[in-house]
């Protein structure tokens, strides 16, 4: 934080190499998070039924308590971390204050909306297939837009990026 408070941010390489590095990371997770959810499930209600409730007819099992269980257990504490980092990073792109507030909430209540819908469609309504969805699509438009708004900001970004929260005309 005192690199971007004291503009040392735009003149320290290695600051920058991290949070370019940590980007190609965290595309490293959009892509197979994307090819994970793609190899289960499409975006249809339906798909996302069947892989929740299974299906009689291909000898699909319904998705257990265990499993979710355990699922929710990993993404809550590792999507909780990846958010934190990745947001934090906001706090530096050159964007007014209410713009940052969305790209803060955004992918928090996109994350928490797919993993309970994962919840909600299996033990609540098939209904809930459609929040599943939109969820899904949520965090990666929010996860794509922080990744790419964060090296921007390290390639077009100036020290007074964390100051006022407005944005700056440099």
């Amino acid at each position: 934080m005192r690199f971007v408070v004291t503009g040392e941010w735009s003149r320290n390489r290695l600051l920058q190499t991290i949070v370019v590095l940590y980007c190609v990371y965290v595309a490293g997770l959009w892509m197979t998070n994307t090819l994970l959810y793609f190899d289960k499930m499409s975006l249809t209600p339906e798909s996302v039924t069947t892989y929740y409730l299974g299906d009689e007819e291909t000898f699909r099992p319904a998705r257990t308590y265990q499993g979710l269980l355990e699922v929710s257990h990993f993404h809550l504490f590792a999507m909780g971390m990846l958010l934190l980092v990745l947001t934090h990073l906001v706090l530096f792109i050159p964007l007014s204050n209410k713009i940052k507030a969305w790209l803060i909430v955004l992918p928090f209540v996109s994350a928490l909306a797919e993993e309970g819908a994962s919840w909600l469609v299996r033990f609540g309504h098939p209904a809930f297939a459609w929040l599943k969805i939109a969820g899904f699509l949520a965090l990666q438009g929010s996860l794509a837009a922080l990744i790419l708004l964060s090296l921007w900001s390290v390639f077009r970004g100036t020290s007074k990026n964390y100051r006022s929260g407005e944005p700056t005309d440099t």
